[in-house]
């Protein structure tokens, strides 16, 4: 018994040596902390200098540090960003679809990117329906000037001007309406629309004409002109002709030529004798 009691007070003085050791240390490290501030203090009240320095420091660390955390509180990481844009860079195109590409870009004084991945889709949709796909670009260029929010006072939307109300059946297979303002399904639903009007008038001019709602007007004429113009102009880049440098303009967002456009879909198919680009070239 005696032998556990002087145990027991053993273990009880070398619990109270060892917490009262910890606390001598501690004590002398704050002491310690305390005299490094006072000397700091000291010299910094004698060299105003070091005193300025170490305030603009201190200041920029706080700047950094509040900036931080500012960012990580209202930008949030979005990574699957990249997927919903519509882009492509040019210099990974084919050359036909790149120099066509670095052309729309300049004389339109859009992207090249953006223009890259409509020019790249045009061409398999041109593959595809065998229209040629720099006449599905030159419309483009002359209804919405490359704008894939433009829409006209009769109410033509998007990069090709579709008469979304007209044409809403088109879209269904789209998810609804609202994706006449997704650039490349507007492309594609523009194309359906000109294959129908192509093969109702049995020539391309004469489809151009019915796709501006001005099929026997001299509007629908100029329009249909202005639109094998440019088709010539990009055929010319794309299968590789010396063309001058072209003018970078801006085309208003405004009503093409007639402004009436169709009033109901036409229920017909595409003319099977369109040659392709890739045809031609």
């Amino acid at each position: 018994m005696e032998l556990l009691r002087n145990f027991g007070h053993g273990l009880k003085t070398f619990g109270s040596d060892v917490a009262q050791g910890f606390f001598e240390i501690t004590h002398n490290g704050f002491a310690l902390v305390g005299l490094a501030v006072a000397v700091a203090a000291g010299v910094a009240l004698a060299r105003p200098d070091l005193r300025h320095t170490a305030e603009i420091e201190l200041m920029g660390w706080l700047q950094e540090r509040h900036i931080a955390t500012t960012e990580a509180a209202w930008q949030p990481s979005e990574p699957g960003a990249i997927e919903r844009a519509t882009a492509t860079n040019p210099a990974e195109l084919p050359k036909q679809q790149a120099a066509v590409a670095f052309w729309i870009s300049k004389k339109y004084r859009v992207a090249p990117e953006p223009v890259g991945a409509l020019v790249a889709e045009a061409f398999e949709v041109g593959r595809k329906t065998k229209l040629d796909p720099t006449l599905i670009l030159a419309i483009m260029a002359v209804e919405s000037g490359f704008n894939p929010f433009a829409q006209s006072h009769v109410g033509a939307q998007g990069l090709m001007q579709v008469m979304t109300r007209v044409h809403t059946a088109k879209y269904e297979r789209f998810g609804g309406t609202l994706a006449a303002f997704d650039p490349l399904t507007n492309l594609k639903v523009g194309v359906k629309v000109l294959q129908e009007c192509i093969a109702r008038a049995g020539s391309i001019e004469g489809g151009l004409r019915h796709y501006v709602g001005d099929a026997l007007g001299e509007q629908g004429g100029a329009y249909a002109a202005k639109v094998m113009a440019e088709h010539a102009r990009l055929f010319q880049v794309a299968t590789g002709r010396a063309l001058p440098p072209p003018e970078p303009r801006t085309i208003p967002a405004v009503a093409p030529a007639g402004g009436t456009r169709d009033a109901e879909p036409v229920q017909t198919t595409a003319d099977e004798t369109l040659v392709s680009l890739s045809n031609a070239s």
